[in-house]
């Protein structure tokens, strides 16, 4: 009993098997996701305020390094986790501090947004960072095989973060330029840290982490849409504003089914696919959540609240729509795809491009979507789905 007691509490952080079978998301993993919820709605929230304003140019750029912020916090731990998760109480603990550094940058996405303050989501990250650091330390001691790679993952992240602490100094007009020099010594960090004996995730698992997440966006967006209807009703266009909610809850639904119409765990076959497919996913993600936004600025425009022209509202949802199935088709569609289907996504998305020219734009970007669907469907041959918690 006490040799069972004190494995609980600590085990070494070795590496787990890339070939591990009925690997799944633990509830630590999944609490983890839930307290991102938060950060994914203010930045939905504020890019709907943003452009229902006609502030697109403001609205649009905060949205982007704001949802990078918040995506590449996931993505550290989602990648850690897949490799080393060994659930003791240090590994539970060190997550739980990860996730109120999480909660901690999910309080500051207004103010980024509203005032270019970025101090708040720093310090989160700061958070977030000394737990993620502190993990690698232990992988360090006790995974000898990858001592150099997880030296390596400590020390750049470190260095990175202490960029993003000193970056608040800088006089404004250096913030943009910063901040993209940062990003790209974020995504460097782990090509660089991978060289050499690389960490050993598992790609079933990452293909479902990720495939958690895109759930967790896309019911962002559902109640994004859903929010600003209930807002909008009495005010004498119940049947604009259920028309809306049809065509919004068809493309959602559409999104869903494409992006999981197969698995992608079998295109995960090496660290450079797997690299391209993860962060090809910033704009799958990011897009899936701009449609809620979009959706709610159409929702104020068929009431008269917003400031913005039909055709900029129309196109709040078409761009965001269209970044997706692009996305989307780069990354799972043409790799497990051939014929009819691989050219029924670029077709679909220059009409979905023009549907804003149309006197029912969103609707017709919901008939576009249903009918790709039908497409792949019927075109698309055997499906090898691999659903959240289940295996094939």
């Amino acid at each position: 009993m006490a040799d069972a007691t004190r494995s609980t509490l600590y085990r070494p952080l070795t590496s787990r098997s890339p070939d591990e079978p009925h690997r799944a998301a633990t509830p630590l993993e999944l609490f983890f996701d839930l307290c991102f919820v938060v950060a994914v709605a203010q930045a939905a929230n504020e890019l709907h305020h943003a452009i229902a304003e006609n502030h697109l140019g403001q609205g649009v750029l905060g949205f982007l390094l704001v949802f990078f912020a918040i995506w590449w916090a996931w993505v550290n731990f989602s990648w850690f986790a897949s490799a080393y998760d060994n659930d003791d109480v240090a590994y539970r603990l060190t997550t739980l501090v990860q996730i109120a550094g999480a909660l901690i940058l999910a309080a500051g996405v207004p103010r980024a947004f509203e005032h270019g303050d970025w101090k708040l989501i720093t310090l989160g990250y700061v958070v977030m960072r000394l737990a993620m650091v502190t993990q690698w330390l232990r992988v360090r001691r006790d995974d000898p095989p990858r001592r150099a790679t997880a030296t390596r993952f400590a020390v750049g992240i470190l260095l990175v973060q202490i960029g993003w602490v000193l970056r608040l100094l800088l006089p404004p007009q250096w913030g943009l330029i910063s901040f993209f020099v940062l990003v790209v010594c974020e995504m460097l960090v782990p090509l660089w840290a991978e060289h050499g004996t690389p960490t050993r995730w598992h790609p079933h698992h990452i293909a479902e982490r990720y495939s958690l997440f895109t759930l967790i966006v896309l019911g962002e967006s559902v109640l994004a849409a859903t929010v600003a209807i209930e807002s909008a009703s009495g005010t004498g266009h119940t049947t604009a504003l259920v028309w809306l909610a049809a065509a919004g809850l068809v493309i959602v639904f559409a999104m869903w089914w494409l992006y999981f119409d197969r698995s992608a765990h079998d295109l995960l076959t090496s660290f450079k696919r797997a690299f391209q497919w993860g962060y090809g996913h910033y704009f799958i993600l990011a897009s899936a959540a701009a449609v809620g936004a979009g959706l709610a600025v159409v929702a104020d425009y068929d009431t008269h609240t917003a400031h913005v022209p039909g055709v900029v509202a129309a196109y709040a949802v078409a761009v965001p729509v269209a970044v997706y199935l692009v996305s989307l088709w780069l990354l799972q569609i043409c790799p497990h795809h051939r014929g009819l289907v691989v050219y029924a996504f670029p077709a679909t998305i220059v009409l979905v491009l023009l549907a804003p020219f149309t006197p029912a734009p969103i609707q017709v970007i919901a008939v576009l979507m249903a009918a790709l669907v039908a497409v792949v469907v019927l075109a698309g041959g055997p499906r090898s789905v691999d659903l959240p918690g289940r295996r094939a």
